[in-house]
């Protein structure tokens, strides 16, 4: 099941995202309400194509809080050996977390700002999880009880700021650096999903990769940053970008992609 976040005349709904069996077209299905209030939602009656005019797709959810784990890929550094690129460290055993404020969401097809004081915006494409139930202490065989579902995300990054950065505060959490979307897919296994990503049309294979590759897997990350913040519907968890990221540009476009969700894309433009 795929569930939207949208708006036609500025005013935020909700619909189940499904596919007409007979002109293959995909439309939304208005609900009654937001599906992580608590409540059972119900379609409305209201059908909406999803390309018609007026359509606008939004980040899926607005987050209380947005957790990423850095280096989590077992194939960050071999990979990086056999480009001929400098080997990144090993990564820890340890999870690194970081955060990013709401105020740094934006959706499908919203511009990503690039911020006047960088020169080196970079992108990183990942799967996020989407918290459906409140989780607080949390054991990993508990963790996925607390799972609505699976978005898109781009952890894009002030690579040139991050070396002044050691908390990544600015080089991370700056407004439009977590583009969200294009909805949330509860109908995805989370150990096998592919990732990869287009810049201007073309596709960027050290971008590419898999969640079966994870070093902390999403149970175990759910467990862990349960163990010391509880996460509340609607959070979400960056769980880390397969390899190594590429630079961005005023005017590139980018393309996150996980097989099973669909695409987000967003154009970059300078602020």
């Amino acid at each position: 099941m795929r569930i939207a976040r949208f708006s036609t005349d500025d005013s935020p709904r909700y619909a189940f995202v499904q596919t007409d069996k007979k002109d293959g077209k995909e439309y939304l299905i208005e609900l009654d309400g937001y599906p992580l209030s608590g409540r059972q939602v119900q379609p409305t009656g209201q059908r909406y194509a999803l390309d018609d005019d007026g359509i606008r797709l939004l980040a899926p959810v607005i987050p209380s809080k947005i957790f990423g784990l850095a280096r989590n890929y077992r194939t960050r550094t071999a990979s990086a050996a056999d480009q001929g690129r400098p080997s990144a460290p090993e990564p820890p055993e340890d999870m690194v977390i970081f955060m990013k404020p709401s105020t740094s969401v934006i959706g499908p097809d919203d511009p990503i700002v690039r911020p006047s004081f960088s020169r080196d915006m970079n992108f990183e494409p990942e799967v996020a999880v989407v918290i459906g139930r409140m989780a607080r202490r949390v054991s990993r065989d508990e963790a996925m009880d607390h799972v609505l579902g699976y978005t898109c995300v781009n952890d894009v990054t002030l690579r040139d700021i991050q070396g002044d950065d050691p908390m990544w505060t600015r080089c991370k959490g700056f407004d439009t650096a977590c583009p969200l979307g294009p909805w949330i897919e509860t109908d995805l296994d989370p150990a096998h999903a592919k990732i990869s990503f287009r810049l201007n049309g073309q596709d960027v294979p050290q971008a590419s990769g898999t969640t079966a590759n994870l070093i902390h897997s999403i149970p175990e990350q759910i467990a862990f940053i349960s163990s010391f913040a509880t996460l509340l519907p609607g959070d979400v968890i960056m769980t880390g970008t397969p390899d190594a990221s590429g630079t961005l540009k005023d005017r590139d476009e980018a393309v996150v992609h996980v097989e099973g969700i669909g695409d987000l894309r967003n154009v970059v433009i300078g602020e």
